[in-house]
This record gives structure tokens, sequence and C-alpha cells, in this order.
């Protein structure tokens, strides 16, 4: 028998049974369907972040306070320890000035952080907010101009005016569809004035929502909300190719001031590199606890189908009878395993093929041809693995004894 009939045989067995055909299916639909699902989603939230680094700079160096790569950073451990050293007041303003003035050579421009917390209120809409307190310079280091109004004057920020720009998303979430241009709201119970309302920059995701902040000059934030605490530099280097250079320069001049433990100096690579790990361990692990899934539906299979067996115990008798080897009956129930599982499979693709379509407005998610070919890959070698089984036990049937089954 030509295996092009032993296909066909296996797709009527498999169309006779509709209903028990599915269901054997379901475990393999769910396992992959999940597994696809969950790659693509991290895949597509390492694109994500990708994509929001490049739109900051690819030639940005950041110093911060502590050491967030190291046992009480990123990379796990301690976590509480980061929190400390980056709430001490480590880094002041003398080391960025040092910094720019003994390496013009390298460093193109800088801007300073400092990051708190108010409450902002206008008309009846109160709302905790993440405030941004800034150098003049960071809308040209960040590439971040104002898509209304304007940025703050360098004269502004000396005097600490009581001004601030918005990322877009909190000026709607706050004034709605009214222009917040020139606009007076409260912060923290202060009248501050709206200049700028800043373009859409994106972020979220586990990571810092650039639109979501309320931005203002940092002396501002220094005087009115009570902190000299300076959150990070960030340096603009002239070339990319001069990055190496800078980091060396810039850890030469400040560690003449602080210790090595005590400031980090990295680039978007090295912070990138880390969180691309952290996602991609999160996607391996949820990856892992959804193939349990295909486990279940390989042992589904093996069960339905030696269930099937048994049913066919008459058939498998008769054609024994005609002339039909072990093998062939061995090979017909493989298959037949496999086709479950690989149909079960090209549906769970499907499913979540249509899932990362509807999730991609609220949340990246990419399938790739890898996890395609992962998926079919597995569902295969489900289908034959859990078949081998039920395919053998049909295969050592006797044709007499088979024939006498009631």
């Amino acid at each position: 028998m030509k295996i092009g009939s032993i296909f066909t045989l296996a797709i009527k067995s498999i169309m006779l049974n509709k209903s028990r055909s599915f269901l054997t299916m379901l475990g393999v639909i769910i396992g992959v369907g999940s597994v696809v699902l969950l790659t693509s989603i991290g895949t597509g939230l390492q694109a994500y972040v990708a994509d929001q680094f490049a739109s900051l700079g690819t030639n940005i160096l950041y110093v911060v306070p502590g050491n967030p790569f190291g046992n009480g950073g990123f990379s796990g451990g301690g976590g509480a320890q980061t929190a400390i050293e980056s709430s001490k007041p480590t880094l002041k303003r003398t080391y960025y000035n040092q910094v720019i003035r003994n390496n013009r050579d390298l460093i193109k421009d800088g801007a300073i952080t400092s990051v708190n917390v108010a409450e902002a209120k206008y008309s009846k809409t109160t709302k905790k907010v993440t405030l941004y307190g800034i150098t003049n310079s960071y809308q040209t280091v960040y590439n971040s101009p104002a898509a209304k109004g304007r940025w703050f004057t360098q004269t502004e920020e000396d005097k600490a005016d009581r001004i601030v720009l918005l990322g877009p998303k909190i000026a709607t979430e706050l004034f709605g569809q009214v222009d917040p241009i020139n606009k007076f709201f409260l912060l923290n119970g202060q009248s501050y004035k709206i200049i700028g309302v800043l373009k859409e920059k994106g972020g979220g995701f586990g990571g810092p929502s650039f639109d979501n902040y309320v931005y203002i000059p940092i002396e501002t934030n220094f005087k009115y909300f009570n902190s000299e605490l300076i959150n990070s530099f960030v340096f603009e280097v002239r070339d990319k190719s001069q990055i190496k250079d800078a980091k060396l320069a810039i850890e030469k001049t400040i560690g003449k001031s602080l210790k090595s433990d005590e400031f980090t100096v990295f680039d978007q690579t090295q912070l990138l590199s880390t969180i691309n790990s952290i996602i991609g361990m999160l996607t391996i692990g949820l990856g892992g606890i959804s193939a349990i899934s295909l486990l279940v539906g390989g042992i589904g299979i093996m069960n339905i189908m030696l269930v099937s067996v048994t049913e066919r115990t008459r058939e498998i008798g008769l054609r024994k009878a005609l002339g039909a080897t072990p093998n062939l009956i061995l090979a017909q129930f493989l298959i037949e395993a496999a086709l479950l599982s690989v149909i079960g499979g090209l549906i769970g693709l499907l499913i979540a093929y249509l899932g990362s379509l509807a999730l991609q407005p609220y949340f990246p998610a990419k399938v790739t041809m890898g996890a395609v070919i992962l998926s079919f890959g597995v569902s295969t070698i489900v289908g034959l693995v859990f078949g081998v089984a039920p395919a053998k036990r049909a295969a050592k049937l006797s044709p007499i004894e088979a024939l006498r089954y009631e």
C-alpha cells in the first residue's frame, strides 16, 4: 500500500469522528496557541524596547548613583540596595560641569535629571504625577521638541520659575480637549503655568512613560519640592564611535570625587542588553509553563488513540487478513496521531496569530517565523511520540483474534 493511501485512510478516520478528533486536538491547540502567543509578546516587547531606545539616540551615556548592574540592580538579588543608593545625594552639579568642561572633544552636550512626585489638579481633575526636573539642554540631548507652545529658557531655569511642560498623555488626562498652553494648574497646591506640550515619545511596558511626565526646570524642582537629589546625568557623545573613550573619560573625571562603587556610567547598549535578558528569561519561563499543556495534549492523543485501536480491532483484523503488514498498520496509526497533532498545532498557531493582531493596538506582539517553525515541529513530534504506543498495539494484534473480537 502506498503512503498516499495510508494518508487518505488516516484522514477519513479523523473525519468520521469529528467531535472526538477536535477534543483530542484541544490540548495541542491550547498548548501551541499559548506558547506562540507568549513568544510573540516577548519578541514584540524586545523590538518595542529597542525602538524606544533608538528613538532616544545611539550616542547617549548615562551616569547614575550606585551600581544598577551589580548585585543590587537589574541583574537581581538585593534591589533594595539600589533604591537606597539612588536616594542618596551622590551626584552633584559640580561633577556634571567638570565632565562638560574637561571633555569638550568627546562630549557634545549634556543634561541633568531629578525625579519627584506631586499632586496635580486642574478644575475637578486631581491626579498623582511624576515630576521630571530637567535642565534646558534636555530638549537637544533627547531631541524632544515641543508639539505645542515652547521650552523654558536658561534664564527661566536659573530663576526657578513656576512653569512646566506636559507629556501629551498627562495633558489629555488633565485637560481633555482643552488646549493647556498658558493655562494654570496646581502642583501640591501651588500654581504653575503650562508653557508647552511635548511631542509623543512613547514608553511604558516596564519602562518609563515619557508621555506621562510633568517636566519642570530642575531649579524649580529643587526650590519648591525640597529636594537636591540628582537622579542622573545624561551626556550626548559627539560620535557613537567615541562612546568607549567618552565613558572612560567620564569615569576618570567623576572618579576624582566619588568612589567607583558610588556611581555607574553606562550606555544604551548595556541597558538594552540587560532589559532584553530579563524579557527573554520571562518569555522562556512563561513559554515553559504553557508548554505543559502540550504534554497534556500529547497524553490526550495517546489515550484517544488507544481507545480507537480497541474500537477498530475488527477493522485491523480485516485489513491484516487482506494482506496489510504490521508496518503498514503501525504507519497508519502513527500518521493519524501526527495529523491530529499537526492540525491542532496549525489551529493553535492561527489562534495565536489572530490574538497577536488583536493585542497590537494595546501591547507589542510579533509572531516570528522561528515561533511558527517551533510550534509546527513540536506539535508533529508530540503526535509521533505519543502515537507510538497505540500504533504498536494495533500492529501487534493477531488477525484471527481481531476478527473474532466483539
